[in-house]
């Protein structure tokens, strides 16, 4: 009988990031019908472009860098659907290319690649290409007949629902809870299909690749910190970003928090800002940003929260 000593963790599992990322890639795919729908092919336009720039350069960096190619671990495809779902179907066709660019070579492989990247990437895109191009990143569209038009399938300009309850429209202007649910508003073209993002984040939860921590903690705090402050928590909830922010972003492994502990405080975290900056900022929109933002300190939640092993003790701080 022999004996192996060994440091934690003593079960592994048998999970490879390949399948992962194609989870998360078919996670995705009910988002994907949605947008088309919503938006029409311009949104797949927009879709296929991203993705394709972001293989392709993933590609071409791993050659000049000269280290082993990952493109067939399905990341590069992953945050290009990200990165698109973050863009409105209006968009130039270049800015996706420069989105992706940013994405996956300044974010992620100029910080060593998958696993070393100290923010989402995707996220990271996104607000570096509104802040560069708000005016496009902030024209929204849809399609005329998802407003009453069944004469004409165009993309017509529209207002988020966010921006709507913002500049004080009535009632009868914002569209209804079943609107919001379904998908039929302005908006990104993967954030807008509530349905659509909670059916993919059913799989992904059904598959043990996510957990409901972050993703519960983060909307339930928007939903509070709303009604708190006299708004309508239900609208906040199912407008804007906050689903695919919370499923499919937030719980990045990279940037998030080890422990469930580390897990509430980051969540937490995100619902706050997110509904700061919706309420008193000069944004309707605070997602991204909070995410970003708790992407940093994620490092000082591990340290604070990752419990001591077995025998060890906590460092005097110096």
């Amino acid at each position: 009988m022999s004996l192996n000593v060994s440091s934690s963790p003593h079960i592994r599992d048998q999970a490879k990031s390949s399948r992962i990322m194609l989870d998360v890639v078919i996670a995705l795919i009910p988002a994907l019908i949605a947008s088309v729908y919503i938006f029409g092919l311009r949104a797949l336009l927009v879709i296929c472009l991203t993705v394709g720039s972001a293989v392709l350069f993933e590609y071409l960096c791993r050659r000049v860098m000269k280290r082993e190619n990952t493109i067939s671990d399905w990341s590069a495809v992953v945050t290009g659907l990200l990165l698109a779902f973050n863009l409105p179907p209006s968009i130039p066709l270049y800015i996706p290319v420069v989105g992706a660019f940013i994405a996956i070579v300044i974010v992620k492989q100029m910080f060593g690649g998958l696993g070393q990247n100290f923010v989402n990437p995707a996220l990271t895109a996104r607000i570096i290409l509104t802040l560069s191009f708000p005016a496009v990143m902030t024209r929204w569209t849809l399609l005329s007949r998802h407003i009453g038009d069944l004469a004409s399938s165009d993309l017509v300009s529209t207002a988020t629902p966010l921006y709507l309850l913002r500049s004080g429209s009535t009632a009868a202007d914002l569209p209804s809870y079943l609107d919001l649910f379904l998908g039929l508003k302005g908006g990104c073209i993967g954030e807008v299909s509530v349905l659509a993002l909670l059916i993919g984040a059913a799989y992904l939860m059904i598959r043990k690749v996510i957990s409901g921590w972050i993703p519960f903690v983060y909307i339930l705090t928007v939903f509070g910190f709303t009604a708190l402050m006299g708004l309508d928590p239900v609208y906040h909830v199912l407008s804007g970003g906050l689903f695919i922010g919370a499923f499919f972003m937030a719980t990045d492994y990279v940037t998030s928090p080890l422990t469930v502990r580390g897990k509430i405080i980051f969540a937490v975290g995100c619902g706050l800002l997110t509904s700061v900056i919706r309420v008193f900022g000069g944004m309707t929109e605070g997602v991204s940003f909070s995410i970003i933002f708790m992407n940093i300190l994620t490092p000082h939640i591990d340290r604070w929260t990752i419990p001591v092993s077995f025998g060890g003790a906590r460092h005097a701080e110096s």
